[in-house]
């Protein structure tokens, strides 16, 4: 039909138009829920009804059928709802890649790739290391940072800001993009399935089970390191076949775009330390001090039972004041490349001790790349200029994202995804322990498709999942890890995720590259998925 592979954003629009499609054949229905004060605010909460089993009286949650409406010329609205939608994450893409472009016109990222790629040349001097792989050695604990960030706080989104890092890194590196994206949204996304302290779908899935909160976590450890042996293994696998021949890479010709901008030499680069550079430490440092007085200790939390209070911010902006004053007497570039790093560390306070969201992590990010410039004596016009370069670099990624949001759009006006849960769900009954939670399984595989925001699949489902895991007498925990894992897996393939689709718009892979890549260990993981299911319903594990 086609003589090439359409691009990303006719494949979005097709899935629109089949989801359209799919509000002709399937019936509207909706789950009822009626609003109660709760803690002194209205709440939607689900209405449940009394059914007889065998002389036995149980509560499930109560569906009914309704009248709908069809979707028709409303797929062609659908960008502009999609944009509405997804308009947190589209600005954040622009904000984030806007600043970043600053940042690299200052060929700070070439000096930390260059001092980078130094440092790992002096540790392959050592023997034992050169044994390991040295290489090998800093992709797995890369990836192992973003798979802790992704089980503690759910780190998602925020990943979007380091594939701009780590891309051309790992191009640098001799590996290719994907590999890129690999060891930072692929590590976050097997954190995030076999996450055992996140909030946004553990805390949410285990509040509204009513059970307590992060138990079951020792099983949940072992199903975390189980999934990350796995998965990092086969990026090592891929990455050390792409370094020995890289035009075996899907993305080789798309790989050109970084290859060019990693071609700056250093001999070129001339280091030196302005003033400005200096103004720019000195104000950060004051308005550091500031926030130091206003907030002298930070409680982190990790989940809702973990927390710990210490100095945080006072304690960094002490290691500002020295690391960034020595980054100074090296060159500018050190003290952008010093920023950056301080701008992750306050992420990370920020995400885990305040509770940022994408507004402020675009705020950081924003005021990182304003205060590059300006550090390496960039005018107003000029940071303006490459500011809007930086948006329009990236555009494309943001487009595709409210691309992408217009399908979810059109499954909830057309009232159909109720419909489908209840059909699936009701499918249940009458099979075995081990069947009912591969079905479970199956039933969060397929609504994570069209629902691909945890938070909001666990606030839908599992008022109807929990209680039907009583009615066929199964754990509420495995439900929630059933849950846990249809929720993790498909985030990483799925084009109604905005995270995904903005994550390869800005390393510029096309969607139906990452498909065929993907596809072999999805369906690994996948399995696994399943796999780590069964003890939850055979044995007899702390939680559950």
């Amino acid at each position: 039909m086609f003589k090439k592979i359409p691009h990303t954003y006719v494949i979005v629009f097709y899935i629109i138009v089949l989801a359209a499609v799919a509000t002709w054949l399937i019936p509207g229905g909706q789950y009822i829920k009626e609003t109660k004060i709760i803690e002194g605010k209205e709440k939607q909460v689900q209405v449940y009804e009394t059914v007889t089993v065998d002389g036995v009286s149980k509560e499930i949650p109560k569906f009914e059928y309704t009248d709908h409406k069809i979707q028709t010329w409303e797929v062609f609205a659908a960008m502009f709802k999609g944009f509405e939608k997804q308009a947190g994450i589209i600005i954040f893409i622009l904000m984030v890649g806007g600043a970043f472009w600053i940042m690299n016109t200052t060929k700070s990222i070439d000096v930390g790739i260059f001092a980078f790629l130094d440092f790992v040349k002096k540790l392959e001097k050592v023997k034992l290391l050169r044994m390991i792989g040295v290489n090998n050695i800093i992709l797995t604990m890369i990836m192992l940072m973003f798979s802790i960030f992704g089980a503690v706080f759910g780190m998602s989104e925020e990943t979007i800001a380091f594939i701009i890092i780590l891309v051309p890194l790992a191009i640098s590196m001799g590996y290719d993009s994907i590999t890129g994206v690999a060891i930072v949204f692929v590590a976050a996304g097997l954190g995030f399935a076999g996450a055992f302290l996140n909030p946004f779908t553990i805390g949410i899935a285990q509040g509204i089970a009513e059970i307590p909160l992060f138990t079951g976590i020792e099983y949940r450890l072992v199903c975390w390191l189980i999934i990350n042996i796995i998965g990092i293994g086969y990026i090592l696998w891929y990455a050390a076949k792409i370094r020995k021949n890289p035009e075996k890479s899907l993305v080789y010709k798309e790989d050109e775009y970084w290859r060019k901008k990693s071609k700056a030499n250093q001999d070129d680069l001339k280091y030196k330390t302005t003033l400005s550079a200096w103004l720019v430490y000195g104000f950060i440092l004051i308005s550091l001090v500031i926030f130091s007085v206003i907030f002298p200790s930070t409680t982190m939390k990790i989940g809702e039972n973990i927390k710990f209070t210490a100095p945080f911010i006072p304690i960094f902006t002490g290691l500002f004041a020295i690391t960034g004053a020595l980054s100074l007497l090296k060159s500018a570039h050190f003290f952008i490349l010093n920023l950056l790093g301080y701008t992750i560390v306050f992420l990370i306070i920020g995400v885990m001790g305040y509770g940022w969201y994408i507004m402020k992590i675009a705020t950081l990010f924003f005021a990182m790349g304003i205060l590059s410039g300006l550090a390496m004596q960039y005018n107003p016009n000029k940071i303006t200029k490459l500011f809007l370069d930086g948006a329009k670099d990236i555009l494309s990624a943001a487009i595709v994202v409210g691309l992408a949001g217009g399908i979810i759009v059109i499954l909830q006006e057309g009232m159909v995804i109720d419909t489908i849960l209840y059909s699936l769900s009701s499918k249940m009954e009458g099979f075995g322990k081990i069947a009912t939670i591969g079905i479970m399984y199956v039933i969060q595989t397929v609504i994570n498709v069209v629902i691909p925001s945890g938070s909001a699949k666990a606030a839908i489902t599992m008022p109807i999942m929990a209680p039907f895991s009583d009615y066929i007498g199964l754990s509420r925990q495995a439900t929630v890890m059933a849950f846990q894992f249809g929720d993790g897996f498909t985030n990483l393939i799925t084009p109604t995720s905005g995270v995904l689709i903005g994550v390869l718009g800005v390393a510029k892979i096309p969607y139906q590259k990452w498909v065929k890549w993907i596809t072999p260990i999805m369906i690994v993981w996948i399995i696994l998925g399943f796999i780590l299911l069964i003890p939850t319903v055979l044995m007899d594990l702390p939680g559950f």
